[in-house]
């Protein structure tokens, strides 16, 4: 029994490293910076125009 709780334990730790920790450094808010003059939509649509062309 000791064994399976300490296998859920690793598994927890690596699944709070994953979405906790990893996501502060790799995967910026973007969103959360005060966009002057447009609206959310706009400003995500006007991104991925420009990074699709970019890739192309």
């Amino acid at each position: 029994m000791t064994l399976g709780r300490t296998l859920w334990l690793i598994i927890l730790v690596k699944l709070f490293i994953m979405f906790f920790v990893l996501r502060l450094f790799f995967f910026p808010r973007f969103l959360n910076t005060p966009v002057v003059g447009d609206d959310k939509e706009e400003y995500v649509s006007r991104e991925l125009i420009h990074r699709g062309i970019e890739t192309n």
